[in-house]
């Protein structure tokens, strides 16, 4: 549906439209600057942490204790685990779900990062544990096996072992080809043992060795970092959600079927205005009832919040999500957020393109609401293999933003044995992502769906010159 509208020019020779254009551009090239800052930040305080673990170590003496080849494994042993253990705190702090953290860059980024240091983390930490059962055995005189039996025997140096099994149950089940194998609960209920691994590794840290003795600034700067990782998470993810579930006093409202095993779950609450969500963004919910208060869902609004009243679109795609659509009418619902940058507010460029597949429409849906448009402005292409998967289609047409801007879609299985995004219909005839999008490099790429779909998206928008801060992708999957 294609609908166009007539502008007026003002006296001046420049359009109110052509102005608001150039002050909106103006504005968000600030803000882009602005998040770079922000974002290397971040990213300078990372390895300022890292770097800061070492330095104090060095400082206190701790190059200078190198006299042999069983003291040099000793202390690389010591500096493998510090480095790890502050990618760990790290790590959790990335998880925590800082605000700041993810109006710069976005829980994906921030958990996408997470992920990428779980591997060098773990690799650190049993490295430490191999040259310093190496070096102590060299020094004692003993052999390997007896020096890690010694080791054992002390209660501290059992729990660091726990906390070594334990990270390495996390890092192995967090594993593409692994975590398939798991419903999204059970590894949900395994990774929470991440931290448990870290508590149960502080006692050996503060109580071998003596590398962080009483009265050191080692010791003040280590047991700081825990205190900012564990206090992140605690005040983040349970304090501040739990303190907000209460105020707000979200309840389940209505069930609305939207097709075959995907419901709308209307909300209903005290000044859900005052959340102040953007369209794009989602909440991590928690349903209180005997067969679902144990599993939080990451759900995107499908409509942005008024007053009283909200709405999340649910597909379900497995045992945890086909439960919410059985909830009774009532239910008493937590939320933590609102979360992510997949938002207007994150536009880099003066138009927008949008590709949504299946259930990723929701977020699509409420960015589309909340966002404020010019006729012409945007181009969206909605996808599905069947009429069947045409979730909220009617919606997307009709919102008022949408009015003089193109939405078009595209049904259809896609080719066999062709990596493609496109249905094999619009193959045959010749579509390709800069003949569905014409304004493409002068656009917002925003992209929701399966991954595995959405990525072949972003293949072609790369191809075709689309630079990565144009690109906006909201994932389905975990």
């Amino acid at each position: 549906m294609t609908l166009r509208t007539a502008s007026g020019t003002s006296a001046s020779g420049a359009s109110p439209t052509a102005r608001r254009a150039v002050a909106v551009n103006r504005d968000r090239a600030v803000r882009i600057r602005r998040r770079l800052r922000a974002a290397d930040l971040m990213v300078m305080l990372c390895w300022v942490s890292v770097a800061l673990s070492v330095s104090l170590w060095l400082a206190y003496g701790g190059a200078a204790q190198v006299t042999d080849v069983a003291s040099a494994l000793t202390a690389g042993g010591i500096v493998s685990g510090l480095v790890g253990t502050d990618l760990i705190l790290v790590m959790l702090v990335l998880a925590a779900r800082l605000p700041v953290i993810d109006r710069v860059v976005g829980q994906d980024a921030a958990m996408a990062l997470h992920r990428r240091l779980g591997k060098p983390a773990l690799y650190l930490i049993l490295v430490h544990g191999v040259l310093l059962t190496i070096g102590y055995a060299l020094t004692d005189g003993s052999s390997v096996i007896a020096e890690t039996i010694s080791l054992f025997s002390g209660p501290d140096m059992a729990l660091a072992y726990l906390g070594l099994a334990l990270s390495i149950a996390v890092v192995v089940t967090s594993l593409v080809a692994v975590r398939r194998r798991f419903s999204y609960e059970a590894w949900h209920l395994v990774h929470l043992l991440s931290y448990a691994a870290v508590l149960v590794a502080l006692p050996h840290q503060l109580s071998v060795g003596g590398v962080l003795a009483d009265g050191t600034l080692q010791r003040v700067y280590w047991i700081g970092l825990y205190v900012l990782a564990f206090g992140s998470i605690a005040l983040f993810r349970f304090i501040l959600p739990t303190l907000a579930s209460l105020r707000h006093g979200i309840r389940v409202a209505g069930i609305e079927p939207v097709a075959p095993g995907v419901v709308s779950l209307h909300l209903k609450g005290r000044q859900l205005d005052r959340l102040r969500v953007e369209g794009g963004q989602y909440a991590v919910w928690r349903f209180w009832t005997g067969s679902t208060w144990w599993h939080a869902h990451p759900i995107s609004f499908s409509a942005v919040p008024t007053a009283t009243s909200a709405r999340i679109t649910v597909r379900e795609l497995g045992a945890g999500s086909a439960a919410l659509g059985r909830v009774r009418v009532g239910t008493r619902v937590w939320f933590e957020g609102p979360y992510g940058v997949f938002t207007d507010a994150h536009r880099v460029a003066p138009k927008m393109a949008v590709v949504a597949a299946g259930i990723g429409i929701t977020p699509i849906r409420s960015l589309l609401e909340h966002a404020s448009l010019q006729p012409g402005e945007a181009t969206v292409l909605l996808r599905a293999t069947d009429p069947s998967q045409a979730y909220l289609w009617n919606e997307v047409a009709g919102l008022p933003s949408m009015s003089g801007n193109s939405v078009y879609t595209m049904l259809g299985a896609r080719p066999h044995g062709l990596a493609t995004w496109m249905s094999a219909e619009a193959i045959a005839r010749g579509v390709t992502i800069a003949s569905a999008f014409p304004d493409l490099l002068s656009s917002d790429l925003y992209v929701c769906g399966p991954q595995s779909w959405a990525d072949l998206v972003v293949r072609d928008a790369r191809a075709h010159g689309l630079p990565d801060a144009q690109i906006h992708i909201e994932r389905f999957d975990w």
